[in-house]
């Protein structure tokens, strides 16, 4: 899957919150409906067995209750992509990343072989399919999330190359899978933000604390011998930088990923470095941009909604820009495009009790079209404009209503652009306005099932709102593209 995420550290959050987030998008040419359920500890089964690779994995007892994100449609696995659990611990997996033939050859990737002329069935390694539903019920620490995860990467192997944030209230932390078996993680320091397109990302590591002390690096075991082994780092000093030593650099990159660090980049780091032009420092062609960087000013949840849902806004390779050179609107891959399946911002904010401190912010299809709402994730049910998700097109739910929308939009761009930012806006601050409403109520009450009503209450309220504002602008994109239509006649037959 080709996704962008970003992550920010609490020193670099508007409000100390920890946030990670990531669009989650379908390959070229398809669409994945997605849902917003909770998954209850009763339908954790004891062995889980995947649907893609076939792999079997007996689970431990006590799961416990998370949100996450799954596709819609039966048939391909579960895909829950990202969620909070009730320990109030989020992970969002994954992002697909690139690594390169020598590495690939040291640990094969673990591929399903299934049974054919007479051989046995071979099951694969786990993936972005099992991830999330593999890990997030089992975890009370972010640190908890890469040690799991490590595990199983160690025991069972993976059949492809993916980059997964683990989230609490104190810490991000990041893992990369090298290979088949082996990975690496870092712990975002605290100041930063990070941003990943599509590629091995991080750009330094301490392979000494990562197999001592731990503190801010972990990896495989035996990574020290991997790589001396196989001759993988190639820098001339020693040092591991692991974007030369696991990851590519191919033409493709400069097209399809590096484009899209740079605009973020850019976007929360205008003035740090020299972006455009014959002097610029990086370009989107840089294969050495910033794994992470202190922002600016602190980061928002508006501002990771904005940046991943960048089609690169204010420079050449706008494909919605009425100036500058043709040839360049379009030159690369945009981050908000029309195969974004959903958003999902986690924010787990410390100045609020536990079972209100973690706000799911969501939104669905394309990120250039669509808004962002807020959800309490410690709840028993979600609300059912975002929960009833299937397969067949309606007008009933808010994935539908989003994929509409942004087609419409996208027709119509001229004339629809302005009612998508005022749909943004709207959306957005009566969002800040429920969750402060609610807030508030929650302030004041101290028994337990009496908050669990007002966060599941503040949920539906939401739900509602956002139906309605969306609703609304459904039907002004409708009346834009419908005056745009072809048999359009000018006179009147009145």
């Amino acid at each position: 899957m080709a996704c962008t995420t970003i992550l920010v550290g609490k020193k670099a959050s508007y409000d100390g919150s920890t946030m990670i987030a990531r669009n989650d998008d379908s390959p070229s040419g398809r669409f994945t409906a997605k849902k917003f359920v909770i998954v209850h500890p009763e339908e954790q089964p004891k062995v889980y067995k995947s649907v893609l690779s076939h792999v079997e994995i007996t689970l431990p007892e006590n799961p416990m209750r998370c949100t996450a994100m799954p596709n819609a449609v039966e048939g391909e696995g579960i895909w829950a992509a990202s969620g909070v659990n009730e320990a109030h611990v989020a992970m969002t997996a994954t992002e697909t990343i690139t690594s390169n033939p020598r590495v690939l050859g040291a640990d094969p990737l673990v591929v399903y072989h299934p049974a054919k002329d007479g051989k046995e069935e071979i099951p694969g390694g786990i993936g972005e399919e099992d991830i999330v539903y593999l890990v997030l019920p089992y975890i009370y620490s972010a640190r908890e999330g890469v040690q799991r995860l490590g595990s199983l990467l160690e025991q069972y192997g993976t059949y492809e190359m993916n980059g997964i944030a683990f989230q609490d209230k104190d810490e991000i932390w990041w893992l990369e899978t090298i290979g088949g078996h082996h990975w690496i993680a870092r712990r975002v320091p605290d100041d930063v933000y990070v941003v990943m397109p599509n590629q091995l990302g991080l750009d330094q590591f301490n392979l000494v604390d990562a197999l001592t002390e731990q503190k801010e690096y972990m990896c495989s075991p035996d990574m020290r011998e991997f790589i001396e082994k196989n001759h993988l780092n190639v820098s001339m000093d020693g040092s591991i930088n692991p974007r030369d030593v696991f990851g590519s650099h191919d033409d493709a990159d400069h097209v399809y990923n590096t484009p899209r660090a740079w605009y973020m980049l850019r976007c929360l780091n205008p003035r740090t470095k020299v972006w455009d032009g014959p002097d610029a420092e990086f370009t989107p062609c840089s294969d050495d941009l910033p794994w992470c960087m202190v922002p600016e000013k602190k980061v928002t949840v508006e501002d990771v909604k904005y940046v991943l849902s960048s089609h690169y806004q204010g420079t050449p390779y706008d494909p919605y820009a009425a100036y500058g050179e043709a040839s360049m609107r379009g030159a690369y891959r945009s981050i908000g495009i029309n195969r974004n399946d959903f958003l999902s911002v986690i924010q787990m904010r410390p100045d609020h009790t536990p079972d209100c401190s973690a706000v799911e912010w969501i939104a669905y299809a394309s990120n250039a079209f669509n808004v962002l709402a807020p959800f309490y994730a410690d709840v028993d049910v979600t609300p059912e404009y975002l929960s009833n998700t299937t397969g067949t097109v309606s007008t009933d739910n808010f994935y539908w209503c989003s994929r509409l929308i942004a087609a419409m939009a996208d027709a119509s761009y001229r004339t629809s652009v302005f009612h998508i930012e005022r749909y943004q806006e709207r959306v957005m601050s009566r969002g800040h306005e429920l969750i402060n409403r609610y807030d508030a109520l929650l302030a004041k009450e101290s028994d337990e099932q009496k908050r669990r009503q007002l966060r599941t209450e503040a949920n539906q309220k939401i739900a509602d709102m956002l139906k309605e504002e969306t609703s609304d602008t459904l039907d002004k994109v409708l009346y834009e593209l419908s005056n745009q239509m072809k048999n359009g006649y000018s006179r009147s037959d009145a």
